[in-house]
Formats: structure tokens, sequence, C-alpha cells
């Protein structure tokens, strides 16, 4: 994404009075385990990896409709 991170936005949004309840799934092809928990921990809603799966896309529909 050019201009900013990923990372960057989800702060940019959470930061924001009227953006802050939007659920924010953030999606990358770096595994790396520390930029995932900071991106968690920072609000996001899920951290998927690319490339994604049928089974990623399913799991995101039912966290974000609260499936249980």
């Amino acid at each position: 994404m050019p201009g900013m991170t990923g990372y960057e936005l989800l702060k940019k949004i959470k930061e924001s009075s009227i953006l802050k309840d939007v659920p924010v799934v953030i999606m990358s092809s770096e595994n790396i385990p520390t930029r995932i928990d900071q991106c968690m921990e920072e609000g996001a809603e899920m951290f998927m990896l690319k490339p994604l799966k049928h089974s990623d896309v399913k799991r995101l529909r039912c966290q974000l409709m609260q499936c249980q």
C-alpha cells in the first residue's frame, strides 16, 4: 500500500472518533509474529496471511458475525 503501512492505517482508524468501532482485518503475506501481535494489540479484529484460503474467509465471516 503506497504511502503508509497497514499498521499505520490501523492506528489512524482506531484513533478516529468516527471510525474507531469499524472492525479492521489485516491481510499480509508477511508472517512476522511481532508485527501480528502489534496489529492485534492496536485493535485489529483479525490478522490473516495471504494467500487466503476459503476456510480463512469462512472463519472471518463467522468472527465478524459473532458465530459460535
